[in-house]
């Protein structure tokens, strides 16, 4: 079944479809040669990788890598999303028409894969048998070797899933090259990496970076950006940034779903891959599902369901560490077949570390290497002080090595969502944890989800870095008709989850300390936010939501002060006000934005300015004014 003329495609590759998409793109990119992969082969391509240099042994079945300096995280300036159709241009989608985009990329990637071996990669996002297996598929062909073995992880991989499809011809098809890491311009005004997902074509072009957020199709490229045009197109699904975990009562024997957005560095994955407080481990057990992605849709029952379409997880290794998250730890012990990336390396030992692993780096210098690859122990005195490795270092680890992993996580019919939550940084305004009463009102919250960067340096002080829904970076179209996307399917869910917002980050004002203690202990907020759905609880209403009181939350086994839950469990209407004004200036930039959001927006400020102005006579009345 050889092409005349051209390199051979493999006889395995019986799928019409999948042939002609790897033949017209073997004639741009040029390989020597063309290889199918599945996970059978991931054992094959180590010793080849460890051959070639690519990989380095870092102990018991455990691999170290090392990318190039300037390739070393998502590159969200450099990613587009392409249709045909500008009313698809978001605020930020950064969206592009597909008649300049996809030209570019052509060009870009002719004759790029000279002299290197296209590995043609076909994979599932999701369970073999999902309602949402159709839109799951995809086949993506890359030249990095490193890159085959990362999808291994993180994806289902191999050409016998397509077997499983209603449709074998409807797939993403997704092509990754690499190109000459030397040449590309890193930051410059000639920078010639460009990654685009061509959603409308569903097509995923992606040039000039091995890194896993660029190089990974399936993961963010996939899963989030196409995988929320299709949900949208099709009317089906919802496909979001979530993380997807479910804690179990072990008395009742009942357990809770949660989905759950948080932007970058507010505790998503740790919150993910959490255990329950000790002095409560004999009544809950918490199992992970995912740590990242989330796919939902409406059943025949009217319930909403949810699954991982992942089959692995691609962590931030810096201060990952026994206490902040020993699950992770245990996930990518020796034996566990995991890739670390950019991380420091000890050439001699095998060792890996990063900042946040012990509280000090190892005493005995001898054999380690920074993530560059350079010698920490011949550092100069002005370098003495710089990170051993990538403050974006990873770990990448199939999801089955994951210790407390669901036994239904594979379930293709999914868990049905019980409360979805969004959680952001912020050290003040935000309580430890706020049920939310509407969808409209969810949406919203979810919409104005922001976290606190370095505000102050910006001059920005107080003020979030807004991250709606926890998608900035994953937006396929424009933010208001996504909004009303939830709005449509939701209106179809016969239970509906509650919604909530929580904060783990809020800080004394006097010095700075944390109020509350975090990881395990968040499970108690969760905990109440459930007995609260079940109306077992009723909180306290406030302008902003329902917030738990003292009593109602169980901080058995916990010794925290009076004053900080009392201050963990109080709304500030004065800052609220405030973070109304900058919330009435970011939604006014998003396009389209659906009237329901608009008046729950107004419902808030009303709401604080009737809470401020009975709070005002009683201030006056105190101080005899």
């Amino acid at each position: 079944m050889s092409e005349p003329n051209r390199i051979p495609i493999p006889d395995e590759i019986s799928n019409e479809s999948i042939r002609t998409f790897v033949s017209e793109w073997a004639k741009i990119t040029e390989p020597e040669r063309i290889e199918l992969v599945s996970a059978a082969d991931d054992a094959r391509l180590i010793n080849e990788a460890l051959a070639a240099g690519e990989l380095f042994p870092a102990g018991d079945n455990r691999y170290y890598s090392r990318s190039h300096p300037g390739d070393t995280a998502r590159s969200e300036e450099r990613t587009l999303v392409a249709t045909s159709n500008p009313a698809d241009r978001g605020r930020y989608n950064n969206w592009q028409p597909t008649a300049e985009v996809k030209p570019q990329l052509i060009e870009r990637m002719r004759g790029a894969s000279r002299g290197k071996t296209m590995y043609v990669v076909p994979y599932l996002m999701a369970p073999t048998g999902s309602p949402l297996a159709p839109y799951a598929a995809g086949v993506e062909l890359t030249d990095n070797r490193g890159v085959v073995l990362q999808m291994i992880r993180m994806a289902r991989v191999g050409i016998d899933h397509f077997a499983t499809l209603t449709d074998p011809d409807f797939f993403v098809r997704g092509v990754q090259v690499t190109g000459n890491p030397d040449a590309l311009g890193h930051g410059t005004a000639n920078d010639q990496r460009l990654f685009a997902t061509i959603a409308d074509e569903r097509t995923i072009l992606h040039f000039g970076s091995a890194y896993g957020g660029n190089a990974l199709l399936g993961k963010i490229a996939h899963a989030l950006r196409q995988a929320s045009y299709d949900g949208r197109s099709s009317g089906r699904f919802l496909a979001e940034q979530f993380l997807l975990l479910g804690v179990r009562d072990l008395e009742t024997g009942k357990t809770a779903h949660i989905c759950g957005g948080f932007p970058s560095a507010s505790g998503k994955t740790n919150l993910a891959m959490t255990l329950p407080p000790q002095a409560l481990g004999e009544r809950y057990r918490v199992d992970f599902y995912g740590d990242d992605i989330a796919w939902m849709w409406v059943d025949d029952d009217g319930c909403l369901r949810a699954i991982n379409p992942e089959n692995g997880a691609f962590g931030v290794a810096k201060n990952t560490n026994e206490l902040t998250n020993p699950t992770a730890m245990e996930a990518i012990a020796p034996g566990s077949g995991a890739i670390f990336t950019n991380t420091a390396y000890n050439e001699r030992t095998g060792e890996v570390w990063w900042e946040g692993l012990t509280p000090q780096p190892p005493a005995n210098l001898d054999g380690w290497l920074d993530w560059t690859g350079a010698s920490i122990a011949e550092r100069q005195p002005a370098e003495q002080s710089a990170p051993w490795a990538h403050p974006n270092s990873r770990f990448t680890v199939a999801l089955d090595r994951i210790p407390n992993l669901a036994a239904d996580a594979a379930d293709p019919a999914g868990v049905v969502v019980d409360a979805i939550i969004f959680g952001g940084r912020t050290r003040d305004r935000e309580p430890l944890i706020r049920a939310i009463e509407t969808v409209a009102d969810g949406v919203y919250d979810g919409l104005t989800l922001g976290a606190e960067a370095t505000f102050a340096a910006e001059g920005l002080d107080g003020q979030l870095r807004y991250d709606p829904m926890s998608m900035r970076p994953f937006f396929s179209y424009s933010e208001g008709r996504y909004a009303q996307h939830w709005l449509d399917v939701l209106s179809q869910v016969r239970q509906l989850p509650v919604f909530a917002h929580v904060n783990w980050f809020q800080r004394a004002p006097e010095d700075g300390h944390y109020l509350w203690p975090g990881y395990r202990e968040n499970l108690r907020a969760l905990n109440w936010l459930m007995q609260y759905r079940a109306g077992d609880v009723h909180g306290q209403q406030t302008p902003v939501g329902v917030i738990p009181t003292a009593a109602e939350l169980d901080l058995s086994g916990l010794e925290i002060p009076a004053a900080d839950l009392e201050q963990l469990l109080q709304i500030d209407t004065d800052r609220w006000m405030e973070e109304c004004q900058y919330r009435q200036e970011h939604l006014a930039e998003l396009p389209d934005l659906p009237a329901e959001i608009w008046d729950a927006h107004r419902k808030l400020r009303a709401a604080l300015a009737e809470q401020a102005s009975v709070a005002e006579p009683s201030a006056s009345a105190i101080t005899g004014e």
